[in-house]
């Protein structure tokens, strides 16, 4: 039987009243957003958001996340978790294991807030995807609604903007350690370096880009709709100095295009 998304928002009720308490994983992306955002208009549940600020998330993330909370009077708190020694290095399991240390950190806020469950903002899409750190997600016992319901990463999105939340069409993210190549050792100066390049191109209107990171090397990932005007003179001249400002000897712009994942080992070549 094919469900309609009203059956679905439907079903997510139910399951989310059910469950009489839970804490929910906020990284201010869409998906937590809008679970977030449902659960709080549920008066019979006792919900608690958590998000965990790493040294390779953007800062602006943290900020973002505490607005939002604040907007829709929910009890947010906000644990701040050290550079983990396991994933210093890249590995190609650092998604696992990273996830796996959010999640403990996850598991003790809600136990000392007496919560029964925790939820995170997974969605059906994201089950074909390459997303390591969800085998992560099922070994910490973590549950995952939207999943459990069927909804799709487009419906989220729709529902998102109906519900009139900002995070409906705010374009997909993720950490800053998929800006380097795997078995590469990382400093949070090194994280911060790529996050300033991508929130320069971002203000200049390359919204979506991304900066990978070779060393000394910043190599641009932008929208292929972005590249006649990343190649205008002028342009490309406030580019070259401001990211040669931030510390990189050599900038360049790749001719792909931007693309996800395209600096795991496990990705297709």
């Amino acid at each position: 039987m094919t469900l309609t998304l009203h059956d679905k928002t439907d079903r997510l009720r139910s399951l989310i009243s059910d469950a009489g308490s839970a804490a929910i994983a906020f990284s201010g992306g869409t998906d937590s957003s809008f679970l977030l955002h449902f659960a709080s208009g549920i008066s019979t549940l006792k919900l608690l958001a958590v998000t965990v600020s790493t040294p390779y998330m953007f800062e602006f993330e943290i900020t973002e996340a505490k607005e939002f909370c604040i907007n829709y009077g929910i009890d947010h708190r906000v644990v701040k978790m050290e550079f983990p020694d396991s994933i210093k290095g890249n590995p190609p399991e650092r998604c696992y294991l990273c996830k796996k240390e959010v999640m403990k950190v996850i598991r003790l806020e809600a136990e000392q807030a007496g919560m029964k469950f925790i939820f995170d903002g997974t969605n059906t899409d994201d089950i074909s995807d390459y997303r390591p750190g969800m085998k992560a997600l099922r070994e910490a016992g973590i549950r995952s609604p939207l999943v459990e319901v069927g909804l799709t990463k487009e419906e989220i999105r729709a529902l998102a903007v109906k519900a009139g939340l900002k995070a409906g069409n705010k374009p997909s993210n993720t950490c800053l350690l998929t800006r380097f190549p795997h078995d590469t050792m990382i400093t949070p100066g090194d994280l911060r370096k790529a996050q300033n390049a991508e929130i320069y191109l971002s203000s200049i209107g390359f919204e979506g880009s991304r900066v990978r990171v070779h060393g000394e090397v910043a190599r641009i990932e932008c929208r292929k709709e972005h590249f006649t005007a990343l190649a205008a003179a002028e342009t490309r001249e406030k580019i070259i100095s401001a990211l040669k400002e931030l510390g990189y000897k050599y900038i360049t712009v790749d001719l792909e295009g931007y693309r996800s994942g395209s600096m795991n080992k496990t990705a297709e070549k």
